[in-house]
C-alpha cells in the first residue's frame, strides 16, 4: 500500500507496495489456446478468461446443445475457481456471449443451477457469426 501525506489540499504519495500477481491454471479446465491464462489473480482479484463448452481432455465442444456447452463452460470455470481457492458464491461479474438472443431462457436456466445467490451481475451480448 501507498503512503499519503497532504500538503495544501493535495495527496502525495509515496512508493507503492508490490502488488500480488498470481497465474492459476488447472488441467480440470481446458487448456489456453492463445497467449494468456485460464485466470490470474491480481492481490484479492480473480481474472478468469472467457470459457466454452470444451472437454478439458478433447479440446472439442461437448455437443451442439448450447444448454450442454453453457453447462460445461460453467463446470471449467468452476475447476479454475476451485484452483484458485474460491467458488461460484466468491464471482461478481460475467459475461455471456450468445450467437442468439433465442438461447437465452435455456442459458439463463443453467446459470442459475451454478449460481445460487441474487449478487452476481452479468451482461449478455449476442454475437453474429461472419
Amino acid at each position: 500500500y501507498s503512503q499519503a501525506v497532504q500538503v495544501n489540499n493535495t495527496l502525495h504519495f509515496s512508493a507503492m507496495s508490490k502488488i500480488m500477481r498470481r497465474v492459476i491454471n488447472t488441467s480440470k479446465a481446458p487448456a489456453a489456446i492463445g497467449p494468456y491464462s485460464q485466470a490470474v489473480q491480481v492481490d484479492n482479484t480473480l481474472y478468469v478468461s472467457g470459457q466454452l463448452g470444451l472437454d478439458a481432455q478433447t479440446m472439442n465442444f461437448v455437443s451442439d446443445s448450447v444448454v450442454d456447452q453453457a453447462k460445461k463452460a460453467l463446470e471449467n470455470m468452476g475447476h479454475i475457481l476451485e484452483a484458485a481457492g474460491i467458488g461460484y458464491g466468491n464471482v461478481v461479474k460475467t459475461t455471456v456471449l450468445l450467437k442468439s438472443m433465442e438461447d437465452f431462457g435455456k442459458v439463463n436456466d443453467v446459470y442459475s443451477s451454478f449460481f445460487k445467490e441474487p449478487t452476481l451481475t452479468c451482461s449478455v451480448r449476442m454475437c453474429k457469426p461472419t
